[in-house]
């Protein structure tokens, strides 16, 4: 039995003896962003080749390179890019990583209704069901964007764990629904963590030309460990294989991944193993907080759950004309 909460309680404790936790995790997503974001992408041969470079170059290379180290990831993998690359699916299996569910076709989550989102996530399982005889726990939805709907069908589906929610630094339990006893692990993600920030780049597609040099992103990324590892915290690296797994930033992930290994008591493993750890050791469940904006500037902001503000809190709203993030309308009052 958990505990809800409104506030957010650090009550995870890592396992063993180990004071803070690391996932290398990679999103195959190879031709289905692409072609997610425009279909008429698949008329271009280059833009499919630079995307295709992904599972056919870059995931051998890495999976060389993990296991070089002893070091086991979760590969988010969308059902459209299994069904393109059957083996290279297989192979990241039979290596001893993780799979989890990226979508089907790396699909535009925003503003998606629950009933369209139920078949893109069906269809991302039916695929990898296919194509390698699993059924994924772990979820991260495409472009990390997550609809209010999106938890409530992820736990219908039997998942266990989140990995596109920001804001955090350890996993935590939280609740799918404001009233709902069902729960997920979230595993929280940073932009800053990601490699599409530091390196994408297709002329007229993505990325604004500058193409960051892997020594300044190395030293990027191994202070953002260090810090984690520093607060007990749990440090997620994003990749993608078309992106960090051409040479030389593989060199550097290479270099970062022996950085943090050495790292004294830190658990290097997957989200899956994360998430399994963190089901046992959370009591408390979070209710994450929801906004209803109706409209500017006379309708008060509505926000739920509903969490009583202190007198003296309410005074320096009502002093300082009303704050949008705190619930209290412009009149002082809560709304």
């Amino acid at each position: 039995m958990t505990t809800p909460t409104n506030s957010r309680r650090d009550d995870l404790v890592w396992p063993n003896g180990y004071r803070a936790a690391a996932a290398f995790t990679f999103d195959v997503d190879a031709e289905s962003c692409m072609l997610a974001h425009d279909p008429a992408a698949a008329q271009r041969m280059s833009l499919m080749s630079h995307q295709s470079y992904g599972p056919r170059v870059a995931v051998p290379r890495l999976l060389r390179l993990l296991e070089r180290h002893g070091v086991h990831a979760t590969f988010f993998i969308p059902g459209f890019t299994a069904e393109c690359y059957p083996d290279t699916v297989r192979k990241i299996i039979d290596a001893g990583h993780e799979v989890g569910h990226h979508g089907y076709l790396h699909e535009q989550m925003r503003g998606v209704d629950a009933t369209t989102e139920a078949c893109y996530l069906d269809r991302g399982l039916d695929a990898l069901e296919r194509v390698a005889g699993i059924r994924p726990v772990g979820y991260r939805a495409p472009w990390w964007e997550m609809n209010w709907h999106t938890p409530a069908l992820l736990a219908e589906r039997g998942f266990v764990y989140d990995s596109s929610l920001l804001d955090g630094d350890k996993p935590y339990r939280f609740a799918v629904e404001p009233d709902s006893t069902d729960t997920l692990i979230e595993i929280p993600v940073d932009w800053a963590l990601d490699d599409w920030e530091q390196y994408a780049f297709y002329p007229g597609v993505t990325g604004s030309g500058v193409i960051e040099s892997p020594a300044k992103v190395l030293e990027m990324w191994t202070l953002e460990a260090e810090a984690h590892h520093a607060e007990g915290g749990c440090f997620v690296l994003t990749n993608h294989p078309f992106i960090s797994g051409r040479p030389s930033k593989a060199v550097a992930l290479e270099q970062l991944i022996e950085r943090v290994n050495a790292l004294d008591g830190m658990w290097v493993t997957t989200l899956g193993a994360i998430a399994a750890h963190a089901r046992q050791t959370c009591s408390k469940t979070l209710v994450h907080t929801r906004f209803e904006v109706p409209a500017f500037p006379d309708v008060p902001i509505r926000r739920t759950p509903d969490i009583a503000v202190p007198q003296r809190e309410l005074a320096t709203h009502a002093v300082d004309g009303g704050d949008a993030a705190s619930g209290v309308d412009l009149d002082g009052g809560l709304a």
